[in-house]
C-alpha cells in the first residue's frame, strides 16, 4: 500500500464490480439479438396491416419531413420495451414508505395500455424508493408540521422567488441548510433536477472546460450539454483518467487556440444511482487542488444516507465542505420531500440568485414541503432534543450492511461500495428483467429493474434501495423472496465467495505532490 496516499482515507473504501461472465455476456448478447430480429418480424407484419400498430408514427404524406421519432429508440419501445413495460409505472395509492399499496392492473394488449381491475395489493415491501432515513411518512413529527405550515402559507406560491414568491420559511431553511452543511450559504430550488441542469449553463459557458465522470446523472449531462462549454468524460472514478485530462487541459488549453481554459470544473455524484458506488472524493479533492480546478459534487443519494452525522459524502470522509466549490443536493430522497439546493460560499450563492434560470424563473418551493424539509433537517441534526436522527443514521447503516452481505452470501452479483444503501443486483439477460420484477410482485416485494439504454446492454440489474425504516423482518422477507427467484432464474452468477480487497488505498503517489 501506498503510505503517501493511504492517508488520504481514514477508514478501507472497499467497492465490487465483478466482471460479467464471459458465457452470460454471450447468452444476453444473444438474447438482444433474437429480439431485435423479431423485433424486425413483427415491423414487417405491421407494414403491411397483417399486426396492428399501436405505437405513433409518422403520416405516409409526412415521409419526406425529419422525422419526428428516431428510428431506433422507437424500435426499442415498440418490440423490446412493450414486452416488460408492466414492470414501470405501476401506480401506488399509499405513502411510499417502508411498506405501500398497488393498484391492480391488467393488459389485454400486450403492455400497450392497462386496465384497473379495482383491486388492491396491500402491504408490499418497499424495496425501490429513496426513501433512506424513513421520512416519507403521512405521520410524525414532519407530516404534523406541514399540515400546521399548509394552514399558514397553503400550497402553492404561484410566483418566482424573486417577485412574489420569497417566503420567510424558505429563507429560513436556506439558513438551515447552510448550516447543516457547515458551509456559507445557500439557495433552494423547486425542482432536484433543474437544480443541476438550469444552474450549471449559469456557472459555465464558452472557453469552460467540464470534466465529468462518464456515470453522472442526466440532469447534470443535461446542464453541461446547455452551458456550451467542452465536455470532456473521465472513466468512472479512475482517477487516473481524470488526472490526465486535467493535465492535458493545462497544457494544450482551448483547441485551435490553445488559450487557457476560462474554467476548469469537476463533476461528480457523492452516491451514483445506478452502481451503488461512492465517490472518491479525497483523491478528487487533492486533484482538484493541485490543478486548481473547481468541483461540483451532487450530492443527491448520499445527503442524509452517509455519514456519521447524515451530512453526506464529505461527512462520511471526514473532509472540510468548503473544499467544494459548490455543494448541490436533493430532498427528494432522505428527507421525504421535493426539490434541491445549492451551496458553497456567500459569492457564489449570491451570483446565482441573480442568473440561474430556476432561481427567476421557476415558481418558488410549496410552503409545507419546505416546512417539510425543516423538521426532518431539525430531526437529523438532534436539534429537536431526541435522538431521533441519530437513530436512523445507524439503523441505515445497520440495515445496508446487513441487506449487503446477506445477498452476497446468496451468491449473486452485487455491484458498489459496502456503505451505499442502493444495492444493485445483476440480471444480465434481457429476458430477466421483466420475469424477476414479476416474481417479487407475487412475493408482495416491491423492487425497480432497469435495463438497457439505462444500463449498459449486457448489465441489466434490479435496484434496491435500503431505508432506515425497513425492519430486520421486512429485510429478511424481501431477502427469502430473491433467494427463491435467484433459484427460479439462476440469477447466482458470483464467482467470488469473500468481498473484494480495499480499493481505495490505490493511487498515484503524485496526488499528495505539490
Amino acid at each position: 500500500l501506498n503510505n503517501s496516499v493511504s492517508v488520504l482515507y481514514k477508514k478501507p473504501f472497499a467497492e465490487s464490480f465483478e466482471e460479467t461472465p464471459l458465457l452470460v455476456a454471450v447468452l444476453t448478447y444473444m438474447g438482444y439479438g433474437i429480439l431485435t430480429v423479431f423485433g424486425y418480424l413483427r415491423d414487417f407484419l405491421r407494414h403491411w396491416s397483417i399486426q396492428t400498430c399501436h405505437v405513433a408514427r409518422e403520416k405516409e404524406e409526412q415521409k419526406d419531413f425529419v422525422p419526428l421519432y428516431q428510428d431506433f429508440e422507437n424500435f426499442y419501445t415498440r418490440n423490446l420495451y412493450m414486452r416488460i413495460r408492466d414492470n414501470w409505472n405501476r401506480p401506488i395509492c399509499s405513502v411510499p414508505g417502508a411498506k405501500m399499496n398497488l393498484v391492480e392492473r391488467v393488459s389485454r394488449d400486450y403492455n400497450w395500455t392497462f386496465e384497473h381491475t379495482g383491486r388492491v395489493v396491500k402491504d408490499v415491501i418497499n424495496m425501490g424508493s429513496y426513501n433512506y432515513l424513513g421520512f416519507a411518512d403521512n405521520t410524525g413529527a414532519c407530516a404534523d408540521a406541514a399540515v400546521e405550515a399548509t394552514e399558514k402559507y397553503g400550497v402553492g406560491v404561484a410566483s418566482s422567488r424573486c417577485e412574489m414568491g420569497n417566503l420567510d420559511i424558505q429563507e429560513k431553511l436556506e439558513q438551515l441548510v447552510a448550516r447543516f452543511l457547515g458551509l456559507e450559504s445557500s439557495m433552494i430550488f423547486g425542482m432536484g433536477f433543474a437544480t443541476n441542469s438550469m444552474n450549471i449553463p449559469a456557472l459555465t459557458g464558452k472557453g469552460c472546460l467540464i470534466l465529468s465522470d462518464e456515470l453522472n446523472h442526466a440532469s447534470l449531462v443535461l446542464g453541461a450539454r446547455l452551458s456550451g462549454s467542452t465536455i470532456r468524460v473521465f472513466k468512472h472514478n479512475n482517477m487516473q483518467s481524470l488526472e490526465k485530462l486535467l493535465r492535458d487541459a493545462i497544457a494544450h488549453g482551448q483547441p485551435r487556440t490553445h488559450r487557457p481554459w476560462k474554467k476548469i470544473l469537476i463533476v461528480v455524484e457523492g452516491i451514483y444511482s445506478m452502481e451503488g458506488s461512492i465517490v472518491r472524493l479525497p483523491e478528487i479533492v487533492a486533484l482538484k487542488k493541485r490543478y486548481k480546478a473547481y468541483l461540483y459534487l451532487d450530492e443527491a443519494h448520499s445527503i442524509g444516507a452517509l455519514g456519521p452525522n447524515g451530512r453526506g459524502v464529505v461527512d462520511y470522509f471526514g473532509l472540510d465542505p468548503k473544499d467544494v466549490d459548490i455543494m448541490m443536493g436533493t430532498f427528494t430522497k432522505s428527507f421525504g420531500a421535493a426539490g434541491g439546493y445549492i451551496a458553497g460560499k456567500k459569492d457564489l450563492i449570491n451570483f446565482l440568485r441573480c442568473h440561474s434560470h430556476s432561481a427567476l424563473y421557476a415558481t418558488s418551493m410549496s410552503p409545507p414541503v419546505a416546512q417539510q424539509i425543516i423538521t426532518s433537517m431539525t430531526i437529523i441534526m438532534g436539534e429537536d432534543g431526541t435522538t431521533l436522527g441519530a437513530d436512523r443514521i445507524r439503523r441505515l447503516s445497520e440495515n445496508t450492511t446487513y441487506f449487503r452481505r446477506k445477498l452476497r452470501e446468496m451468491g449473486v452479483v452485487i455491484y458498489g461500495n459496502d456503505d451505499s444503501p442502493v444495492v444493485p443486483m445483476m440480471l444480465y439477460m434481457p429476458a430477466k428483467i421483466g420475469a424477476f420484477g414479476r416474481e417479487m410482485l407475487k412475493r408482495n416485494i416491491g423492487t425497480v429493474v432497469v435495463g438497457f439504454p439505462a444500463t449498459p446492454i449486457i448489465e441489466s440489474r434490479a435496484r434496491f434501495c435500503v431505508s432506515a425504516a425497513h425492519t430486520r423482518e421486512m429485510l429478511d422477507t424481501a431477502l427469502k423472496a430473491t433467494d427463491e427467484v435467484g433459484d427460479l432464474l439462476q440469477l447466482k452468477y458470483s464467482r467470488r465467495e469473500q468481498p473484494l480487497p480495499s480499493l481505495g488505498w490505490m493511487a498515484k503517489e503524485s496526488l499528495l505532490q505539490d
